[in-house]
């Protein structure tokens, strides 16, 4: 699935960390994480989204301190802002985050890394459509990298608490 949603992608990240713990625990604390200034960026990202005139002005970050067991895997269900595409229970979970100027992706991958540790890889695909979402990735993109980063330590706190 991932090979796929990379072929007409735009853009493309990856952040991988090392630790303990699983898929959903580290998903869980990755999805979750929220602090006051990732609010405010969201904030801002309201102010422009809405110059720019883009269908979903006012998402919101996190998913408000999920529990691992709450984490879906299912097609279909929410995560914050997000919607499950795909996922396998301890190896992927894939997410969409849609709009008028963009398709954001966001795969979560669990590799072992041998010595009971795992590798969380956050893979970051995203789709512009039109000059509207070149113009967004461009400004969003250096925030994407501070976000996605914290993101992936919020997750691995969070998985190394929880098996």
């Amino acid at each position: 699935m991932l090979s796929t949603l990379m072929e007409r992608a735009d853009f493309v990240d990856e952040v991988a960390v090392e630790g303990g713990g699983g898929l959903r625990a580290f998903a869980a604390g990755a999805l979750g994480w929220e602090p006051w200034w990732v609010r405010g960026l969201f904030r801002a990202r309201s102010v422009f989204a809405r110059l720019l005139r883009t269908a979903h002005p006012d998402v919101r970050p996190g998913s408000g301190g999920m529990r691992p067991e709450e984490i879906p895997f299912a097609p279909g269900r929410r995560i914050g802002f997000f919607t499950v595409i795909g996922g396998e229970e301890g190896r992927e979970l894939v997410l969409e985050a849609s709009d008028s100027h963009l398709a954001a992706f966001l795969a979560i991958v669990a590799d072992d890394a041998g010595g009971g540790r795992t590798r969380f890889r956050m893979i970051t695909v995203a789709r512009c459509h039109g000059w509207t979402g070149r113009i967004y990735l461009t400004v969003i993109r250096p925030v994407h990298y501070v976000v996605v980063r914290g993101m992936a330590r919020a997750g691995l706190a969070a998985s190394a608490t929880t098996p």
